[in-house]
């Protein structure tokens, strides 16, 4: 299976809209996204996200943020930590937090899901983002799953 890991930021006149514009900023914002708990199937491979036909369905883990006032730092994550066996996914993100701190924490997070089911990490990827609110704002980082 191949995944991908992806990110984007983005204002928009309302909420709902800043959201889907920091979708099509990362790439996945003209396909169906059906989130999905955090496990990576046996010899997943880490690629560049290609081309996403409009309207598939795409499992996804999504972390996602987003906030009406400005001024407001907004923070997505994604942890990927892969093994021989499979691997696992964090998201993670916050507002107004310190950014170091939101990626220390979804690698620790992914750490320890690693560590407690006995798999030895092999990989470890961190994918974020932030973004200062001008009026209302969003950030999306998600792992996409791709197939074969």
């Amino acid at each position: 299976m191949k995944v991908a890991i992806t990110s984007g930021k983005a204002e928009g006149p309302t909420i709902l809209n800043a959201f889907d514009n920091a979708l099509l900023d990362a790439g996945i914002g003209d396909v169906n996204l059906i989130k999905v708990s955090s496990i990576i199937p046996s010899q997943a491979k880490i690629v560049e996200l290609p081309y996403l036909t409009p309207g598939d369905m795409v499992n996804c883990v999504l972390s996602y943020k987003s906030s009406s006032n400005p001024g407001d730092i907004i923070s997505a994550a994604i942890a990927v930590a892969t093994s021989s066996d499979f691997g696992c996914v964090v998201e993670h993100g916050g507002i107004n937090q310190d950014l170091e701190k939101i990626r220390k924490e979804a690698v620790y997070m992914v750490k320890y899901m690693m560590e407690i089911r006995n798999l030895e990490i092999k990989e470890l990827v961190v994918e974020e983002i932030n973004h200062e609110v001008v009026d209302l704002g969003a950030v999306v980082a998600s792992l996409v799953y791709l197939g074969n």
